[in-house]
């Protein structure tokens, strides 16, 4: 039988802005869509903010009805994934089958792990969670099972910093009472289409034929039902087998409607920049490139091509104003832009390539080991530097 860990840090973003600014400490702290317009969301809060009734999806205005202290701050997402990626390398030290589930949560198969560790999958759990408490400054809640569903249900029903074991000779003592809405994959919708049919709990839910289910939920709904059941066919994947992603984009809103090359191009440089980063760290080259634009009455333009294998920011600029100019007419008033990359493959050092393609990927290479070691800004584009650049409100894919 295996042993599956779930670890879900608690309040992730609001957990992970606490820990690397002490002046936060103690204080109600939320992180939101626009911390500088009351309409934005509650995208994630700490402990201290949620003991005033402050909860994700509110809104700003209604957060701080509840919370006049809270402390809005918008997301920093490159330090989340930096954060995400650090406690990727703690749970590698149990076992090479972690699977990660978002930036915050991760399966971990611990059942050759335990023989060699000499210790129950209840005991790694507590170690893990320790661990990342003392060398992050935030709390983990994890669960233990026999398979990847209750794994990640233990980690659901005690938060914050706790250790939820469901075991299988009683699993369904302990889940089957439970509401149907507990269980990753069924949402306020399917919730609600359940209760119409007076099918409120997990045990209900595993109680109705496999063609019904079918009927309503398709194949998909069979599978959720099998795992319910008790079943382990589900295995956690190694993390070093990671998919390759599909496609890499970046996006922006400009800070005011704009509509001559040079303007778009000094955004297309900014979020190119951003894309080439981002193929880089992750070992990838692209085939294929698109760019769209939406003007300030929301129609959209667009277009992709396929192209040589690159990932260097000069070519991907190059390729995409080419593209650009093919289809556009630059006679609209533009708010939005949007860079993508896909057909995405491993970069290949042995590739054969054109002393063209040497020089740009070698010089891109050279600047990202640069910005590495001394701040992601110490090189850049002095095209970077337009006032409609619109930094903070850009969006990855």
């Amino acid at each position: 039988m295996k042993t599956i860990l779930h670890s879900d840090v608690n309040n992730f973003f609001a957990s992970v802005e606490c820990a690397t600014r002490p002046e936060l400490k103690d204080k109600p702290v939320a992180v939101t869509g626009n911390p500088e317009k009351r309409t934005g969301i509650i995208l994630a809060k700490n402990e201290v903010a949620k003991s005033f009734g402050v909860k994700t999806g509110m809104s700003i205005f209604e957060a701080k009805q509840l919370c006049p202290t809270l402390v809005c701050l918008p997301p920093h997402y490159s330090l989340y994934e930096e954060i995400s990626q650090r406690l990727h390398e703690i749970y590698l030290d149990y076992t090479d089958l972690v699977e990660p589930l978002g930036l915050d949560e991760c399966w971990l198969d611990v059942t050759s792990s335990m023989k060699i560790l000499k210790k129950t999958g209840v005991e790694i759990a507590n170690e893990l969670r320790e661990r990342v408490k003392r060398e992050f400054g935030f709390t983990v809640s994890v669960g233990v099972s026999f398979n990847k569903i209750y794994a990640k249900l233990g980690s659901d029903l005690k938060k914050p910093d706790a250790v939820t074991e469901i075991k299988k000779q009683d699993f369904k003592t302990l889940v089957f009472p439970l509401p149907l809405s507990s269980i990753v994959g069924i949402g306020r919708r399917l919730e609600k289409k359940f209760m119409m049919m007076n099918v409120q709990t997990i045990g209900d839910f595993c109680a109705l034929s496999d063609g019904y289910i079918k009927t309503l939920l398709g194949v998909t709904g069979i599978k959720l039902k099998q795992n319910l059941m008790g079943s382990e066919e589900e295995s956690v994947k190694n993390y070093f087998d990671a998919v390759v992603p599909k496609s890499i984009g970046n996006g922006t809103t400009t800070i005011r409607d704009i509509s001559k090359r040079d303007e778009i191009e000094k955004v297309v440089v900014f979020l190119a920049e951003k894309v080439s980063h981002r193929l880089i760290k992750a070992g990838f080259q692209a085939r294929t490139i698109g760019i769209s634009l939406k003007d300030n009455e929301f129609k959209k333009y667009g277009k992709s091509k396929t192209i040589h294998p690159c990932f260097a920011a000069d070519v991907l600029i190059k390729e995409l104003m080419s593209l650009l100019d093919s289809f556009y007419d630059y006679s609209h008033q533009i708010r939005a832009i949007r860079v993508r990359c896909s057909n995405l493959e491993k970069i290949d050092e042995h590739r054969q390539m054109s002393f063209f393609d040497q020089k740009q990927e070698s010089a891109t290479a050279a600047i990202e080991k640069i910005n590495e070691k001394y701040g992601k800004d110490a090189i850049y584009r002095a095209s970077e530097s337009a006032k409609f650049i619109n930094r903070k409100n850009h969006t990855e894919e």
